[in-house]
């Protein structure tokens, strides 16, 4: 670790608090200090090697040691840590997982497939941001037949509410006739909130079923609906050299 101060919000990723987002909803809400002084203000620096933070009364320990997990998310349950009004969560499926690991990005409740989840605060960060370009691969079911414009539009990329999208990687697989629907292979490289489904709703294809099916070079392979598995060393150090960490 590092001796020099950084940005708390960092270190209470790091530390396995969540993404960093939720990081900063900590701080803003008044829930840390810093040697015994609440900080409210983004951007305060601290020394984790010298400086005594808490959250919640808590004091916080930086551990050398992470949990990686794959899960393959089902359909109906969200994609979050808590929520007091939802059925079931992503965490309700890890109960016998002692780390406190959080999911990154996110995947709508009917959404299902990949979902990595960690207590590594900078992986986790790294992977979402659009700067690393982490690519993501969907299975996108979608109403009416998809022709070659729309293919290219997707290809070359969509002006959404939030600016235009990167461009995509789209494989068109088949054609249901019995459902009115074609069903897509799409990578994206970006992490937008419901990107795939805007995407595809504005060349006029609105989404019926949406899995993911790559996230980064992980796959489920034939890891079954609801279950989940560790990451193996391998996939850990490709993972954190795909996003230019030391492994």
């Amino acid at each position: 670790m590092s001796e020099r101060p950084q940005r708390l919000q960092k270190i209470l990723a790091q530390a396995g608090y969540g993404s960093r987002r939720a990081c900063e909803q900590l701080i803003l809400q008044g829930r840390v200090r810093i040697n015994g002084q609440v900080v409210t203000q983004l951007g305060v620096q601290a020394d984790p090697q010298c400086d005594v933070i808490e959250v919640d009364g808590k004091r916080v320990q930086l551990s050398e040691e992470h949990t990686y997990i794959l899960l393959h998310k089902p359909a109906g349950v969200v994609t979050t840590r808590r929520d007091a009004h939802a059925a079931r969560t992503v965490m309700d499926l890890l109960q016998s997982v002692s780390a406190a690991v959080f999911p990154v990005g996110r995947l709508d409740a009917d959404t299902t497939g990949a979902l990595l989840l960690t207590d590594d605060g900078e992986l986790a960060y790294r992977l979402t941001h659009p700067r690393y370009g982490v690519p993501k691969t969907y299975l996108v079911e979608v109403r009416g037949e998809v022709g070659e414009e729309a293919l290219r539009r997707l290809r070359e990329g969509v002006l959404l509410e939030d600016g235009m999208t990167a461009p995509a990687q789209v494989q068109k697989v088949r054609y249901l006739a019995g459902r009115r629907t074609t069903l897509l292979r799409l990578t994206i490289h970006e992490g937008r909130k419901r990107q795939v489904k805007r995407m595809c709703m504005a060349v006029g294809h609105p989404v019926v079923r949406l899995h993911r099916e790559r996230f980064g070079h992980l796959t489920l392979h034939q890891l079954p609906v609801g279950a989940w598995r560790y990451l193996t060393d391998e996939e850990i150090v490709a993972l954190r050299r795909a996003v230019g960490l030391a492994s």
